[in-house]
């Protein structure tokens, strides 16, 4: 679980970042209409079906034929699941700056790109970071259903000790709260970013 949440999340950024930065650009006028069709089916697509399933799919269609460490498997597939949600996020929070600001920076003789990295990116990255938080929190606890393909996380060496016990409530009990250890400690320190882009904004 924690290989697999911070290296499928690191692929869902970049992704994510793509996907973002196409659809800025389609939005803003720029013809790229094969990359921004490809894009809005992909959100489309992963947003819109069950990550298990996402994950059965990668497993068993997409590498059947390809002798691959499950954990890769995984990592791929929540990755491609969790960029589409990163790319609306920073889609979102770039377009939520006042459009006023890159007016005035073009209207200053700067470019699009010259304006959209010193003006409006910096705006945007403090909305940004705490929800990129939030993501990582849902797809930590995502990663529960990575011991359908075999991946013995957490979720599934309680399984394997419930089913040699058969004891359900401690093994269960145990799982639950290290998720919710993990998940809390990643809250702390979500506050903790939160409270510092608060200060940023007050100097």
């Amino acid at each position: 679980t924690l290989l697999i949440t911070p290296l499928a999340a690191l692929l869902g950024v970049v992704i994510g970042l793509f996907l973002a930065i196409v659809k800025v650009l389609d939005n803003s006028g720029k013809r790229l209409f094969f990359l921004a069709r490809f894009a809005d089916i992909y959100l489309t697509v992963i947003r819109g079906t069950p990550v298990v399933v996402q994950l059965l799919i990668m497993y068993f269609v997409v590498f059947i034929s390809f002798s691959i460490n499950q954990i890769f498997v995984a990592v791929i597939a929540f990755g491609i699941n969790s960029g589409a949600y990163v790319a609306e996020i920073i889609r979102s929070c770039i377009m939520s700056v006042d459009r006023g600001q890159m007016e005035a920076g073009r209207t200053l003789g700067l470019t699009y790109g010259t304006t959209m990295r010193k003006i409006i990116l910096p705006q945007a990255i403090k909305n940004i970071l705490p929800t990129l938080f939030n993501e990582l929190i849902t797809l930590l606890k995502e990663t529960a259903v990575v011991g359908y393909i075999g991946v013995a996380d957490l979720t599934r060496a309680g399984d394997l000790i419930r089913s040699r016990t058969y004891d359900a409530f401690m093994p269960l009990l145990v799982v639950a709260a290290i998720y919710l250890v993990i998940v809390m400690g990643l809250t702390r320190v979500m506050a903790w970013l939160e409270r510092r882009l608060r200060r940023s904004d007050n100097r």
